[in-house]
């Protein structure tokens, strides 16, 4: 609330979107009292609901990342390119803090930053300096009201717990402010350790066919901090995600790809064959995307060609579809890129398979460009 009033101070053109996760009942009464206080600012308002809160893992987790997909959504819809969120230094700290607990490295610790390009949505977080105590006094002050979760006192998530540890650290001088420090201090170090990845993806790295291929023996040569930031953005890039995999985990996908083995992560195949590593997509990952043949497939693909014909839409090639393509070993990829490649199907018909030499009126084109891949690996 208080961000949305700064704002709305500014003279900025603004919409405004609030989520609703559906895990409190108190929530869509929340969201119409934001709903009302934009009508009362003038300000376009949309509630965006989270439909399917089921499913396996940590709950918070799955919750924030349905957030940012509905605003990244509904952002891209509206013609929307800059998102701001309104974390406080509070909320960096207590971030770091969980991170710390968890043997976070440098990214980790650099914890969320005040810009973000992801999704191509530019994520702002311009209140992380300020105190979230100094905002409701600043709210109070111009008799603006706001709601106040009451999971933000629920001591079974890990944020509440470290809110409270917070306090207990005073009296050895941890505080939030430092912790906020600490996080910029890191947010330094990551820059120059991005950019040697950078450098190493300049020598090493290549796209094809809508993966990434890294030249082992330059890969290897790497230091270990090198190697796994280009690695993990290379499955992040592919996967579609905005975390990086745990260190512990990528460091053993890691060992088995370079002895020889097939490894899968975070939506991602990963292998080394003939001298190059490939990260490219889990077949089984892709086997549910459906789209239109007019909309963006898998985050990463685009149809480009004559009109598709009706009830036509695109899906994975899949082993029924390979078998339809004698000619996919001309195209020179392995054999599960190709079945991951989307393909336009009309039912039970494969009408093209542009990446497995069966294009007819059909070609796939990436959506991201390889400039974008640098850009993120600056920014991951």
């Amino acid at each position: 609330m208080a961000l949305l009033h700064l704002l709305a101070g500014q003279g900025l053109r603004l919409s405004v979107a609030t989520v609703d996760h559906g895990l409190r009942a108190e929530a869509a009464a929340e969201a119409a009292m934001v709903a009302a206080t934009c009508a009362g600012l003038g300000l376009p308002h949309a509630t965006l609901r989270w439909t399917d809160p089921g499913g396996p893992g940590n709950l918070s987790a799955r919750a924030r990342a349905a957030r940012y997909g509905l605003l990244r959504d509904w952002a891209a819809g509206q013609g929307i390119d800059t998102v701001t969120l309104g974390h406080t230094l509070d909320d960096q700290a207590e971030t770091v803090l969980m991170r710390l607990a968890r043997g976070s490295g440098v990214d980790g610790l650099s914890g969320m930053s005040e810009a973000r390009l992801d999704g191509g949505i530019l994520w702002l977080r311009p209140l992380l300096s300020q105190r979230r105590l100094a905002l409701r006094d600043w709210l109070q002050a111009r008799g603006i009201g706001w709601a106040d979760d009451p999971t933000n006192d629920d001591p079974a998530y890990d944020r509440v717990k470290a809110r409270q540890a917070l306090h207990l650290l005073a009296p050895l001088g941890i505080s939030r402010e430092g912790l906020a420090e600490t996080a910029q201090w890191m947010a330094r170090a990551r820059e120059v350790l991005a950019a040697a990845a950078a450098a190493l993806a300049d020598t090493a790295l290549r796209h094809e066919a809508g993966e990434i291929v890294i030249e082992a023996d330059t890969y290897r040569a790497a230091a270990d901090e090198t190697r796994l930031r280009l690695l993990s953005a290379a499955i992040c890039w592919i996967g579609g995600t905005a975390y990086r995999p745990r260190l512990a985990t990528l460091m053993q996908v890691e060992a088995s790809v370079l002895a020889g083995q097939v490894r899968t992560l975070a939506g991602c195949l990963i292998s080394h064959r003939r001298g190059l590593i490939r990260v490219g997509r889990e077949p089984q990952a892709v086997a549910w995307q459906v789209s239109s043949p007019d909309r963006i497939w898998d985050r990463r693909w685009r149809l480009v060609g004559p009109p598709a014909p009706d009830g036509a839409e695109l899906r994975y090639l899949g082993e029924a579809g390979i078998a339809l393509c004698p000619g996919w070993r001309d195209m020179g990829l392995p054999r599960a890129s190709v079945i991951a490649a989307p393909a336009l199907w009309q039912g039970n018909t494969l009408l093209a398979a542009p990446l497995a030499a069966n294009p007819v009126d059909w070609a796939l084109e990436p959506v991201r460009s390889p400039a974008d891949f640098a850009r993120m690996l600056i920014a991951h």
